[in-house]
C-alpha cells in the first residue's frame, strides 16, 4: 500500500470534519469503524510532521548557536 501524501493542514482539516459528523451524528453505524480507522492514520501523521518539524527547527536554532 502506497503512503499517502497530504499535508498536516490537510490532515487537520479532515479530522475537523470527521469530528463535526460524529458530533452531528452524520456518521453511521456501518461507518463509523472506518471513520475511526481514518483518524487514527490522520492524527499519527500529524503528530509524525509536528515531531519532524521541531526536529528541524531545534537543528536550525543550534546552528544559528554557533
Amino acid at each position: 500500500m502506497a503512503k499517502e501524501t497530504i499535508t498536516y493542514t490537510e490532515a487537520f482539516d479532515e479530522l475537523q470534519q470527521i469530528v463535526q459528523e460524529m458530533e452531528n451524528a452524520d456518521i453511521s453505524v456501518d461507518e463509523l469503524s472506518d471513520k475511526i480507522k481514518r483518524c487514527t492514520m490522520l492524527i499519527k501523521l500529524c503528530k509524525d510532521k509536528l515531531t519532524k518539524t521541531e526536529a528541524e527547527i531545534a537543528k536550525i536554532m543550534k546552528e544559528e548557536e554557533n
